[in-house]
C-alpha cells in the first residue's frame, strides 16, 4: 500500500454504543438506601431515647407528644390530599389534556398499577410541583405557572421532565406512609436528614430525565430563571459552574440544603456516566454523555474509536477485495497487514 495514500473509509455506517449508566431505566441514587438506614436508625434512637427520659422526670412531660408523630403524619397527609381536591383543578381529558396525557405516559412507563390523580393548583408566581399519597391513593400537584393560557404547557418538554420526576417520587416509593414519616423525622437530624432529601431528588430526576431527556434544560432554565427567561439560560454554561464555583460557602449550601443545589443537579443531568454528586462538587466538566453516540468507522484494520476507547461489539471494517492487476510472479503481499503502533506493537 502506497503510504502517502490517505486510508481507506468503509461505506458510512451507523454505530450506536451502550448508554450511559444513568441514562437507561431510571436507577434509585446509590446514597438514598444507606441514608435512609442511618436516618431511621438516629430516629428510632432518638425517639426511644425521648420517652425513656420523660418516664425517668429527666424531660418536660409535653416531650411525650413525640408518641403522636405517626399520628400527626397521618393527619398532615390527609389534609395535603385534600387541599387540591377541594381548590384545584383536576387534570383529565377535557382539563390541562396536555399534562394529563403526560401523567398517564409517565405512570405506564415506570409501571404504575394505578394512574395517580394530577391537579393544578394557583401558582401566583411560584414555580414547583409535588408528589404526595393518602392512605392507598397517590396524586401529582402542578403549579398554574407551568401551563400557557388555554392550558397548554409553557415548555412542553420542561412540563414532561417535571411530571416524570413527580411521578418518579411515587414509583420510587418516596410517599409511602413510612416513608414521609421517617423524612420528616430526618429532616429534623442535621446533615442527614437534608443529605437523604437531595438522594432522592436525584433518583427522582433520573426518572424525570428517564421520562424526557431533552426536558433536562428546560427544566433548569425555570427552576433558575424563571417561565418567562428559561429560553435564556445556557445550559452547557450553568452546569460547567457546578465545577468553577467553589468554597466552604457553597460547599455549605449544599449541604444544609433539601435538594441538590441547581448547578451540580444540571451537571449531574448533562452527565449520565455516573450518580449526582452529594457532598462535594464535579471536579471535571463532561458534555455530550447521554443515550448514546452516533460514530463513523476508523480506517481499515482499526475498530470505532469513541474518546480513546475501542467501541465494543464492533468488528474493524474490510472492503470486498478486487482483482489485483497482473503483475510478475513475486512473494505474495497482505494487503490487510495492520499497521503498527509508535512503540511497534500491533495496532488494536
Amino acid at each position: 500500500m502506497n503510504p502517502q495514500q490517505p486510508p481507506a473509509f468503509g461505506p458510512p455506517v451507523t454505530n450506536w454504543l451502550a448508554p450511559a449508566p444513568y441514562a437507561g431505566q431510571p436507577r434509585r441514587h446509590p446514597w438514598e438506601i444507606p441514608m435512609l438506614v442511618l436516618v431511621i436508625l438516629v430516629g428510632v434512637g432518638g425517639y426511644l431515647l425521648g420517652v425513656v427520659m420523660v418516664s425517668l422526670g429527666y424531660l418536660d412531660t409535653w416531650f411525650i407528644l413525640i408518641l403522636v408523630a405517626p399520628l400527626l403524619i397521618y393527619l398532615i397527609r390527609g389534609l395535603t390530599y385534600a387541599m387540591p381536591r377541594v381548590n384545584g383543578v383536576k387534570m383529565s381529558p377535557t382539563q390541562f389534556p396536555e399534562g394529563h396525557q403526560m401523567v398517564v405516559e409517565a405512570a405506564r412507563r415506570f409501571g404504575l398499577e394505578q394512574v395517580p390523580d394530577a391537579y393544578v393548583v394557583l401558582g401566583n408566581g411560584t414555580i414547583n410541583a409535588y408528589a404526595s399519597g393518602h392512605g392507598f391513593r397517590r396524586f401529582v400537584v402542578v403549579y398554574s405557572d407551568l401551563f400557557e393560557i388555554g392550558g397548554q404547557a409553557r415548555s412542553p418538554e420542561a412540563l414532561r421532565f417535571i411530571i416524570g420526576h413527580e411521578v418518579g417520587h411515587i414509583a420510587a416509593g418516596h410517599v409511602s406512609y413510612w416513608r414521609q414519616l421517617g423524612s420528616v423525622v430526618g429532616m429534623n437530624i442535621p446533615v442527614l436528614g437534608q443529605a437523604l432529601s437531595r438522594s432522592m431528588e436525584y433518583t427522582a430526576d433520573n426518572h424525570g430525565y428517564y421520562h424526557q431527556p431533552s426536558g433536562s434544560p428546560g427544566a433548569i432554565g425555570v427552576l433558575a430563571a424563571g417561565k418567562y427567561m428559561l429560553t435564556s439560560v445556557s445550559f452547557d454554561e450553568f452546569a460547567d459552574r457546578a465545577t468553577h464555583e467553589k468554597g466552604f460557602f457553597t460547599w455549605v449550601t449544599n449541604l444544609q440544603a433539601s435538594h441538590p443545589v441547581l448547578t451540580w443537579r444540571a451537571a449531574a443531568l448533562r452527565d449520565r456516566t455516573g450518580a449526582g454528586r452529594m457532598f462535594f462538587r464535579p471536579k471535571n466538566i463532561v458534555r455530550g454523555i447521554g443515550s448514546g453516540h452516533v460514530q463513523k468507522l476508523a480506517p481499515i484494520g482499526s475498530p470505532p474509536q469513541f474518546g480513546g476507547l475501542v467501541a465494543p461489539g464492533h468488528p474493524p471494517y474490510h472492503p470486498p477485495q478486487q482483482a489485483a492487476p497482473r503483475t510478475p510472479p513475486g512473494p505474495p503481499v497482505d494487503l490487510r497487514k495492520p499497521e503498527t503502533d509508535r512503540d511497534g506493537d500491533q495496532g488494536v
